[in-house]
């Protein structure tokens, strides 16, 4: 009988993904992205007290298309880890452990976070937001 060979190791590629695995490489990346979010945020802080001409240049940079787009995908991040914490921190009270409830909660963290971004960001662009 001939045996299969397969890899002693399995990566990434051999499993077929689930939410759970998307949801946790998302937390991760999202970190990532919150920290590079922190430090353009400081870099606008260093902007504001240099003056006024280095602040209009930021802010024309923040107002820019790209720049919106990076805010608006940093306020995503936001939401994200924001609701994946919250759904960890439950699942550190030992709620939610089965393979239904794992799954719902990665669904409601992923959604969550979506209906929170669109929250914030139809404040920033119709409720009267600078």
């Amino acid at each position: 009988m001939a045996t299969r060979q397969r890899p002693l190791s399995p990566h990434l590629q051999v499993y077929r993904w689930q939410i759970q695995m998307a949801t946790s490489i998302l937390h991760r990346a999202t970190g990532v992205f919150l920290s590079v979010g922190a430090l353009i945020i400081a870099a606008g802080l260093l902007a504001l007290m240099m003056g006024p001409d280095s602040w209009n240049c930021f802010t024309g940079h923040a107002g820019a298309w790209y720049g919106r787009v990076f805010l608006f995908a940093w306020t995503w991040s936001f939401a994200y880890h924001l609701c994946n914490g919250i759904r960890h921190i439950v699942q550190d009270f030992a709620v939610g452990f089965s393979i239904p409830a794992f799954v719902r909660s990665s669904w409601i963290s992923v959604f969550g976070s979506l209906v929170i971004t669109a929250l914030v960001w139809a404040y920033v662009l119709f409720g009267g937001a600078a």
